[in-house]
């Protein structure tokens, strides 16, 4: 019954994605995509419906969706795809963080002769050698060949267009698919205008936030009662008992709260308009789906797109060790068994991430060995779910905060190819540690995608790079296991 009730949560968590991403880029219908991204779990779901879970299914049953499914999905997202649009313009923070409402799409008026021979002003030739405009329904698609360093290019092109079109248009940088940095304007949504009035809706709704985080608050203290051995009828029989839920709620929530918080200041700090960060209670799983915010301004660049979404985790993560070591310190060894392993709260095996083997050796001591495992305290249990949150947001794929992270680190294409890689790392990872299944699933059924930034083209500094190397081997140090020679070494 669980395995069906987390189908139907992935489903709707897939299409909830779907619609609000892919179907700006791609005519194809979402439908068709989210059947074709939920075809290995609907084949496996058919298998235990036909033959029950006693039966295993064949290997190739596992594999060959996992390889067909995401090249027929790129190949239908690239069949319907759709002109570059305004819509273009908008990007996600995710970790929990969901797309920015679409805006009502603004028509572009044509470019008549003398607006084109201004457009062509715009680019001088020792800046950008302006060849060919294309006129677009949504777009005026301008190609040449760059002649200094893209970052000054992007800033004096954008400069004229504003002294020649006011706010009427975005300018947005970007590389073709054949590598060549191209300029297309765009419709600007928030034009101040008469006709296209700018921020009608209230971007920040503090009592809506503050509401979501009292809801969460109470959603969590109940899963944490439960993870605290505090059974519902004790609960019915004794109210007040609810409080020994609130460690594991007030530690989860605060882990959350600091990595959205991370997105939201740093957003603030390149001018990104983003509303507060909203929590999203559920009254099960682990009390909460996560929290998010929405971005209602395009991105400027790829430094913003990085620092954006390096902040997030890195913030998180600052919140998450010092919790997960007290928890650690003040949980219980109790002896290894069978069933001992990562999803075990009451019996928790830490070799399967080398972080969480150094981090429970560090704290605990010869009191954890190779006999031993470990009664994880409802904060440990926040702490541990903290870094789990922390390394799937860490995963560069999509809209993930690492799929930001890649995307602006080595550009949009090699980005999708890494995500790529990274989802078949996890599937091929989930063979050795089941747990980690789920995951790879959840992995498969989002987009590759990440929207770009206004000025795509421009690259990192030295010092974001390597911060993003840093990024990514914190993720390998949470996902991969402990060597056996540091686990020998270590005795646990």
């Amino acid at each position: 019954m669980m395995f069906f009730l987390w189908l139907f949560v992935l489903g709707l968590f897939s299409y909830f994605l779907l619609h609000n991403s892919i179907r700006r880029i791609t005519r194809t219908p979402v439908w068709l995509l989210w059947l074709v991204i939920m075809a290995p779990a609907l084949i496996w779901t058919g298998w235990l419906l036909v033959n029950g879970p006693s039966k295993s299914s064949p290997p190739d049953w596992l594999i060959i969706p996992f390889l067909v499914c995401p090249f027929l999905y790129w190949f239908l997202v690239q069949l319907g795809r759709k002109e570059i649009t305004s819509e273009t313009a908008q990007t996600t923070v995710n970790d929990g963080t969901e797309p920015a409402k679409s805006q009502q799409k603004p028509a572009l008026r044509p470019i008549d002769l003398e607006e084109e021979a201004s457009l062509r002003d715009c680019f001088p030739w020792s800046v950008y050698y302006l060849r060919d405009l294309e006129f677009r329904p949504q777009a005026v698609i301008c190609r040449g060949q760059l002649r200094t360093n893209p970052e000054a290019a992007y800033k004096a092109i954008r400069e004229n267009v504003e002294k020649h079109f006011g706010d009427r248009f975005l300018v947005v940088f970007q590389t073709s698919f054949s590598g060549q940095p191209f300029f297309a304007l765009v419709p600007n949504p928030e034009r101040k205008s008469a006709e296209n009035p700018v921020n009608n809706q209230p971007l920040n709704r503090p009592f809506f936030a503050l509401g979501l985080l009292l809801i969460t608050l109470f959603t969590t203290t109940i899963v944490g009662a439960q993870i605290a051995g505090i059974t519902e009828k004790a609960v019915q029989s004794n109210p007040s008992m609810l409080i020994k839920g609130l460690p594991y709620a007030t530690a989860l929530m605060v882990i959350l709260g600091i990595h959205e918080s991370g997105h939201y200041l740093a957003a603030k700090f390149h001018k990104i308009r983003t509303t507060l960060p909203y929590f999203i209670p559920v009254p099960f799983f682990l009390g909460t789906f996560g929290a998010f915010i929405q971005i209602r301004s395009p991105i400027p660049h790829r430094r913003a797109l990085f620092d954006v979404g390096i902040a997030g985790p890195l913030a998180g993560l600052v919140a998450t060790v010092p919790l997960l070591i007290w928890g650690l310190y003040h949980s219980t060894i109790v002896p290894i068994s069978n069933k001992s392993g990562m999803l075990n709260f009451d019996s928790f095996n830490p070799n399967f991430s080398l972080m969480m083997t150094l981090l429970s050796k560090l704290t605990l001591g010869g009191a954890l060995n190779s006999e031993t495992a470990i009664n994880l305290h409802p904060v440990a249990v926040a702490g541990y779910l903290g870094l789990i949150v922390t390394a799937f947001n860490l995963m560069p794929v999509g809209q993930l905060d690492g799929g930001h992270i890649v995307h602006a680190m080595f550009g949009q294409g090699a980005s999708m190819a890494i995500g790529q890689f990274a989802r078949l790392c996890m599937l091929l990872l989930s063979f050795l540690e089941p747990g980690l299944l789920l995951w790879a699933v959840i992995l498969f059924l989002m987009p590759l995608n990440d929207e770009p930034a206004l000025n795509d083209v421009s690259e990192l500094n030295n010092w974001r790079d390597g911060l993003g190397l840093v990024a990514m081997g914190l993720l390998l140090a949470i996902l991969l296991p402990a060597p056996r020679v540091l686990i020998q070494w270590l005795n646990v």
